[in-house]
């Protein structure tokens, strides 16, 4: 039997998220202090106390969602369950970094700076109204592309996340995006909804954001994970630290394979996959990939410590 710990990516914030974490556990509060300091600002104060809409500025939402699920990490780590726990990790989006945090290839504060500017970076990319995201449910990921393909019109529209059986997430110029919505219900789509986005992620409109980060991992620091990361751009295992920070280049502009992610990982006797985190968002996805493999979301005080008694 094997273990996986996989991270959430955006979407998944909420005000008070990691709050109880801190407050029951002085290791949890000192992840969320370690990101202020390497950012220069609360926030903490921001996750905690602070607007909807602003935690959800790209710019914020991604190192907020990674100092949550490193919190809750921590807390883990100090009921007595480490990353020996696991013999694989993987993360949805930036959740491969809050993923290379978890498994040591990347410092906390190297990844709270790098989150930053990548968020920063996909913000910039592409001028706000000009991108659009959607999800389309009941197509596969060969009819998203093929819906995509056929809408794009000499402008940008890509399957960009391969999420699970029933959902696809395409990405490009607004107006290919909605033609590609279209398309997709005539080819049987059972909904083709617009997603609350500020910018077109994981597409070829993210190019500048990729250069970006180019630049950025190349002044980083990147060890061999603890345990193999499950990469986003490959859905098959990687550790080589030189092939690590390629491929999260790559990712800005490539879709996520999140559902052959997860096939891999059941198909290697992966038994159970602990969303380590905000919400519930993966579990949902992975019980309707691989529904032999059994999950668990870890973003409370309970489940910290419920999760630390099962392996007791």
């Amino acid at each position: 039997m094997s273990r996986a710990f996989v991270f959430p990516g955006q979407g998944a914030q909420t005000i008070g998220m990691g709050h109880a974490l801190a407050k029951a556990y002085p290791a949890a509060k000192a992840v969320f202090d370690e990101v202020d300091e390497a950012l220069g600002e609360s926030l903490s104060s921001l996750i905690w106390e602070g607007e909807q809409d602003t935690l959800t500025l790209t710019q914020n939402a991604q190192p907020a969602l990674m100092a949550t699920s490193l919190a809750a990490l921590a807390a883990l780590k100090a009921e007595g369950v480490g990353m020996e726990a696991a013999q694989y990790v993987a993360g949805h989006s930036l959740g491969e970094y809050s993923a290379l945090a978890a498994a040591g290839s990347i410092s906390l504060a190297d990844t709270a700076r790098l989150l930053r500017t990548r968020g920063l970076a996909m913000q910039a990319a592409v001028p706000v109204g000009v991108g659009a995201m959607a999800a389309l449910l009941g197509l596969n990921f060969e009819q998203a592309a093929e819906a995509a393909a056929q809408a794009s019109h000499d402008q940008v529209c890509q399957a960009a996340n391969d999420n699970d059986p029933t959902q696809v997430v395409i990405s490009g110029h607004k107006e290919a995006v909605e033609r590609a919505m279209e398309i997709a219900k005539g080819m049987g789509a059972r909904r083709a909804m617009l997603l609350p986005v500020s910018a077109p992620f994981h597409c070829a409109l993210m190019k500048p954001a990729a250069q970006a980060m180019a630049e950025a991992l190349s002044e980083v620091n990147i060890d061999r994970p603890a345990v193999p990361l499950i990469a986003n751009v490959l859905a098959h295992d990687v550790s080589d630290p030189a092939t690590i920070r390629s491929l999260l280049v790559e990712q800005i502009t490539h879709s996520v394979r999140w559902r052959e992610s997860i096939e891999w990982l059941a198909a290697h006797e992966v038994s159970e996959i602990w969303e380590i985190g905000a919400g519930k968002t993966l579990c949902g996805m992975i019980r309707r990939i691989a529904k032999e493999v059994e999950t668990r979301a870890i973003g409370a005080p309970d489940d910290v410590v419920a999760a630390a008694n099962a392996l007791k």
